[in-house]
């Protein structure tokens, strides 16, 4: 805005203009140093910059995953980070990626609209590779996927979600999914060429090999959540800690992990020369063990419940007496030493 000057300064600066104390020339300098911003109605800014550096926030977070998740499938070193974070449109987007590509279109549950994963050809081939045995080592092809080659893909996109899953964790609770898998640019029309996107683009070096993964987010799709991309809700998000559909994500992913359970008769403790010396038919003796005694099941390294051994039709069972925990202290206390003891 235009600042109004006041009657006294306006004598001022006539009165040092006529008594030489200032020229002309430096009271047009002066006004023409005026900052200037350029707008063009043509691609109007959607997010401000703290919208931004909140999106490259969540999206370091989903490099650090990727970079874990594609290490452990393709057993070589993976190293993806975030390049950069603009906003264009979807038609320089379209413009600025090869005209043969890997482009995995995603829903972006329960948000509207869908979102677009793209995977430079150095990057896939590099993957198919190295998942099909071989070194890992850069390829120039721009064909188009086999079958075969597609479904591997599939494979390594759906983990790649997930990781995109967690990363947004803080600010909605997303499922994303993939719908198709497209090769040309012109095919994954997903929001009018003038929509505003933002674009995420990560380097991505899998071995020796460098290319890039982009990620392209139409404004409609995020606008519903729009007003969380900040980075005062963001941190109070750190800050709040395991919430009930962090809770509910933990859970899910610790039921599928295998955990050991061993019912445990005894234990002693013997020399490798008599490990060497035993044969078939001999006795081995547990100190401080009775027929009668109950047996105690392990859950990983720690003692759980105690047992009692039986079958369940033609398989070894045991079955399940007290845990641990619900014994009296100098019940534990008196196990506990016979533990000890059998180690003797």
């Amino acid at each position: 805005m235009t600042e109004v000057l006041s009657q006294d300064e306006i004598d001022q600066l006539l009165t040092a203009i006529n008594a030489g104390d200032t020229s002309l020339e430096t009271v047009q300098s002066a006004t023409d140093s005026r900052k200037i911003k350029i707008y063009d109605f043509r691609r109007p800014d959607k997010f401000s910059k703290e919208q931004m550096r909140t999106v490259q926030n969540m999206h370091e977070t989903f490099a650090r995953l990727t970079t874990t998740s594609l290490s452990a499938s393709l057993r070589i070193l993976v190293n993806v980070h975030v390049a950069s974070v603009d906003q264009l449109t979807y038609e320089e987007f379209i413009r600025s990626i090869p005209t043969t590509t890997t482009l995995a279109v995603v829903s972006m549950d329960p948000l509207k609209g869908q979102i677009i994963l793209e995977i430079d050809p150095a990057v896939t081939f590099t993957i198919i590779d190295r998942l099909f045995g071989g070194a890992g080592e850069g390829s120039k092809l721009t064909r188009e996927l086999t079958d075969i080659e597609h479904s591997v893909m599939e494979g390594i996109i759906v983990k790649i979600l997930g990781n995109l899953r967690e990363a947004w964790t803080q600010v909605i609770d997303l499922r994303p999914r993939l719908s198709q898998i497209e090769v040309n640019p012109q095919f994954a029309q997903i929001v009018p060429p003038t929509e505003m996107v933002v674009l995420v683009t990560l380097e991505t070096k899998i071995g020796d090999v460098e290319g890039m993964m982009n990620l392209c987010i139409p404004y409609l799709t995020i606008e519903p959540i729009i007003s969380k991309l900040s980075a005062q809700y963001w941190y109070s998000s750190v800050r709040r800690g395991a919430t009930t559909e962090n809770l509910n994500i933990l859970k899910e992913k610790l039921s599928t992990i295998d955990v050991p359970v061993i019912a445990e008769i005894g234990r002693i403790q013997v020399t490798v020369g008599d490990v060497l010396n035993l044969n078939l038919g001999d006795i081995v003796r547990l100190h401080n063990v009775k027929v009668d005694d109950p047996m105690v099941l392990n859950v990983g390294n720690k003692k759980k419940f105690l047992c009692r051994p039986g079958v369940i039709g033609k398989k070894m069972a045991v079955q399940i007496t007290k845990k641990l925990e619900e014994l009296g202290q100098e019940e534990y206390e008196e196990l506990a030493a016979e533990g000890e003891d059998s180690y003797e």
